[in-house]
């Protein structure tokens, strides 16, 4: 009779992980995104973050309607060498393909992901393996299902349109302060920049937060986990569970002491092309080399980027 309870535990044991890997590869949502072009060394993420509460829908000063992404982030694993984590800003001066010179994020509002990952193979010479995107307003539902996280900034903030209140310095929070944490880019002296900045802490904090160890006794905790997540979050096509797994472990690696986090080399911030509004302009000159190493693995862990003279 021991001998049987034992087993029946075991199996419990072993079923419940693969059961939960089934459910939640079944409650993944998935849009089609990926070019299928030629393949580039390594891997590489498209990480797209929109908080649709101010722009779905409307109208940005560019004349482009739409559906707008406030965050674009590249990941990428060489097959050696550091992961990077590059922050593309939204209002970054491309080629968008049928289109002409517009800012990044004029490709999602005119063609959603397939054109937003054309357009960023286009700027860095890498194919997009996995595309997934992020809505910020879930964000908050994954923030309360890991128990919070803690979260840092200089600057003092009473930010009415984020709803950002802060006193410089690290302070946990909960799902709905992380938001506005995430949202906050007026009082913000880097604008756009500083919020990617500010967005990538807090999924990185998320990421750090989920133990695989504390939450192995914890059914429930996986399952609101797995269910928040899955909720907050839209993969490509092509990706499983699995997939999304390494995603996570790519994360936390380009963020710890080993990694590579920044932007690509920002000549202007300021950059007015035409009828189009301020625009962010990349270095034309370091742009593509800047993505070569990255896509090599040849670029140093830390700090890259960022706004000029800052």
């Amino acid at each position: 009779m021991a001998l049987a309870v034992v087993a029946v535990l075991l199996l419990v044991a072993l079923a419940w992980p693969v059961g939960l890997l089934v459910w939640a590869n079944g409650k993944l949502q998935r849009t089609t995104a990926l070019s299928g072009g030629a393949d580039t060394a390594g891997t590489t993420y498209l990480l797209t973050g929109s908080d649709a509460r101010g722009e779905e829908g409307g109208i940005a000063e560019d004349g482009t309607e739409g559906q707008r992404t406030d965050t674009i982030l590249l990941l990428h694993v060489p097959r050696s060498g550091p992961t990077a984590l590059i922050s593309l800003p939204r209002d970054t001066y491309v080629e968008v393909p049928g289109h002409g010179g517009a800012k990044l994020n004029s490709a999602f509002a005119w063609g959603g992901a397939p054109l937003l990952v054309q357009t960023v193979e286009g700027l860095t010479g890498l194919t997009v393996d996995h595309y997934a995107e992020i809505g910020m307003g879930g964000v908050a539902h994954v923030v309360d299902a890991v128990g919070g996280v803690n979260l840092c900034y200089d600057g003092a903030v009473d930010d009415k349109d984020s709803g950002m209140v802060w006193q410089p310095g690290c302070h946990d929070v909960d799902g709905t302060q992380a938001l506005a944490f995430a949202r906050m880019r007026k009082a913000d002296l880097q604008g756009d920049v500083g919020r990617a900045l500010r967005q990538r802490q807090l999924i990185g904090a998320v990421v750090a937060k989920v133990d695989p160890k504390a939450l192995a006794l914890r059914p429930g905790a996986q399952v609101a986990l797995v269910d928040a997540g899955t909720s907050a979050l839209t993969f490509d096509e092509d990706t499983g569970v699995l997939d999304v797994a390494r995603l996570a472990v790519a994360f936390r690696n380009a963020n710890g002491p080993g990694g590579i986090t920044g932007t690509p080399p920002i000549v202007d911030m300021n950059y007015r092309p035409g009828n189009i509004g301020a625009a962010v302009l990349l270095d034309e000159a370091a742009t593509p080399p800047f993505f070569a190493a990255v896509r090599d693995g040849t670029l140093p862990p830390g700090q890259v980027g960022g706004v000029p003279g800052g």
